[in-house]
């Protein structure tokens, strides 16, 4: 059953079915297309062994595997689709990933991790001991006016070396 769907999968590019059989489909193909990028002629022959048809292997030697060449891994895409009318199967859409990779991609994500921490947050002390109720809010209510002073000495010391630069 896996060999058929791999064969549909490589022939239409993606294909339709449930979701549990999708799943076993994904590290079967990326198996099989692991071996395509092998190229030789033994990789060929087990992925003939497999899948069976003449025309499939071909195709999938010749036009998916040199697309997919710059890839690691992770040459298919699962993407819910809900439920089957009928017997309420969750079904899912099993694709190849024939994008090329991106740089961007890879550069977007550290810049983004590197962004958030840049944000300031006010910094709360938390007592030791929580049984002094009244001294706990009254540190946390000091905390909170030094932060807003912190915050308006801040402002302020801005907007004069703007001033400053406009007078320049």
């Amino acid at each position: 059953m896996l060999a058929n769907l791999a064969a549909a999968l490589f022939t239409h590019k993606s294909i339709k079915t449930t979701e549990t059989k999708a799943k076993r489909l994904r590290p079967y193909a990326e198996r099989l297309i692991t071996f395509a990028k092998r190229g030789d002629l033994h990789a060929r022959r087990r992925v003939l062994a497999v899948i069976g048809d003449k025309t499939v292997v071909h195709e999938l030697f010749t036009e998916i595997a040199p697309l997919l060449a710059e890839r690691e891994g992770g040459y298919t895409r699962i993407t819910k689709l809900g439920f089957r009318k009928g017997d309420n199967a969750p079904m899912a859409q099993i694709e190849l990933v024939l994008e090329p990779l991106t740089a961007k991609a890879k550069r977007a994500k550290p810049s983004a991790a590197k962004a958030a921490p840049k944000a300031e947050e006010p910094v709360e002390e938390t007592p030791a001991e929580e049984a002094p109720a009244e001294s706990a809010s009254e540190e946390t209510v000091a905390t909170e006016a030094e932060v807003v002073e912190e915050a308006t000495g801040e402002a302020e010391k801005e907007t004069t070396a703007k001033a400053e630069a406009e007078k320049a």
